[in-house]
């Protein structure tokens, strides 16, 4: 037991150096091929002819914001087992050009709303900003990520003073409310300045931009014994981090597994890059054809395929439990979460449900149903969204969390390594 016990608090800490890291898509996708290039993942270019051999290990980016990473078997191989999660968080985008003067005294950044986010959890908090560049180079173009490693913004709230009825509940309205003070008017041009320092380019190189506001705050777990983990965009990098985990420490046995992350989850996947794009059935077709599965031959593999859409779930709130379910209630630390819904925003099924209960029987890892309450209709995810492209069996599944969508969260400490242990099952099997 104090084995597993070390084994649950060392992946913990790396769970939230991970997502300390992972400061925007670009950052998280960076990140992960660091990672993979380590272990001897090869990457591929999706513009050039693919070489797979048998037991051969490869990644592929598309966007520089979503990444598939996939094992092949040594021998002869059955279908796919994929772990499907996202790269992106709910935030604020930087807009065109940004830089707003406020009476010739203070300077501000023009932004908007990215995702679903619970907007007053980003008042009064260090920010600063992170994404990526695209900038002119030796005649053409190169792209580079930055991120602004200082507390540049602030989010100030209206004092009580001057709205008394504040804790009476407010509307906040994006282009008035939420824009972040950067300082004195003086510091106009500086945005700019410290992005191309960063990239190494004259301003006047930099051609587009795709900037994000982040928070500073890191993670760090909390509670009487560490059993909380309270960090920004737990949403969804507690499930990257344990897919990439298990697709790093196993050997893929009758199946190719394969690890898919995706951005623009947040606003609805139908991207380039989305999981409603074509990002993952280009990449199975193309694994296919390398091992000579084409035509009825790689309908064959689907039909023998399974995903596992990995992306958090509610928990059951300690002040509000009325917002549960009545029966299906999950809570931090209480395992993997199953997740249901009769209008099927979650792709589960009875034989899904059954698959993935079965696997954390054989990983020895507890296992939670969620169900939205009735009257309180929750939101979608990756799973039947990636269906539209690949029809495989497929299963939604998360880690009970509270808060989502702030920009700070909390989940459970232990439910990491319950996720990475029925993962690496999933790999393996």
């Amino acid at each position: 037991m104090e084995q597993k016990e070390k084994e649950r608090e060392k992946l913990a800490e790396e769970c939230l150096a991970f997502i300390n890291k992972g400061v925007s898509c670009y950052h998280v996708i960076e990140n992960m091929e660091k990672r993979l290039e380590e272990k001897g993942f090869v990457r591929l270019e999706e513009r050039e002819p693919w070489e797979i051999t048998q037991g051969g290990s490869y990644y592929v980016t598309r966007g520089g914001s979503s990444l598939i990473a996939f094992r092949v078997p040594r021998g002869e191989w059955r279908g796919f087992h994929v772990m499907a999660s996202h790269s992106d968080s709910p935030c604020f985008k930087v807009k065109t050009d940004p830089e707003i003067q406020v009476e010739g005294k203070y300077l501000k950044l023009n932004t908007e709303g990215y995702g679903g986010m619970i907007y007053a959890t980003w008042f009064d908090r260090c920010l600063s900003v992170a994404g990526r560049l695209v900038c002119a180079h030796d005649g053409g173009l190169k792209e580079v990520n930055v991120q602004i490693d200082e507390d540049l913004l602030v989010i100030p709230s209206l004092a009580i003073h001057m709205n008394r009825e504040a804790n009476k509940g407010m509307e906040f309205h994006p282009q008035t409310d939420l824009l972040p003070l950067m300082g004195s008017a003086q510091e106009k041009g500086k945005l700019k300045e410290k992005l191309a320092a960063l990239a190494g380019v004259k301003e006047e190189d930099i051609l587009g931009e795709d900037l994000f506001l982040y928070v500073r705050e890191k993670g760090k777990r909390a509670g009487a014994q560490g059993e909380l983990m309270v960090a920004p965009r737990l949403d969804d990098l507690e499930c990257v981090y344990a897919s990439l985990e298990a697709i790093l420490k196993t050997e893929p046995g009758e199946y190719c597994t394969m690890c898919a992350v995706f951005n623009n989850e947040e606003v609805g996947s139908h991207t380039r890059q989305g999981a409603a794009s074509t990002f993952l059935k280009d990449t199975m077709e193309r694994i296919g054809e390398n091992a000579g599965k084409t035509g009825s031959g790689y309908l064959r593999l689907l039909a023998d395929s399974f995903m596992i859409s990995a992306d958090n779930a509610h928990g059951l709130h300690p002040n509000h439990p009325e917002k549960a379910d009545p029966v299906n209630r999950p809570v931090l630390g209480g395992g993997i979460v199953i997740k249901h819904h009769g209008g099927q925003k979650y792709t589960t099924d009875c034989y899904s449900e059954a698959v993935m209960k079965a696997l954390c029987r054989e990983a020895d890892v507890p296992y939670q149903d969620y169900h939205n309450h009735s009257d309180v209709p929750g939101g979608s995810t990756l799973g039947n969204i990636s269906a539209g492209q690949v029809s495989i069996p497929a299963v939604d599944i998360g880690l009970a969390q509270l808060a989502m969508h702030s920009a700070v969260e909390t989940a459970g400490s232990a439910d990491v390594e319950y996720l990475v242990r029925v993962l690496k099952q999933f790999c393996e099997k």
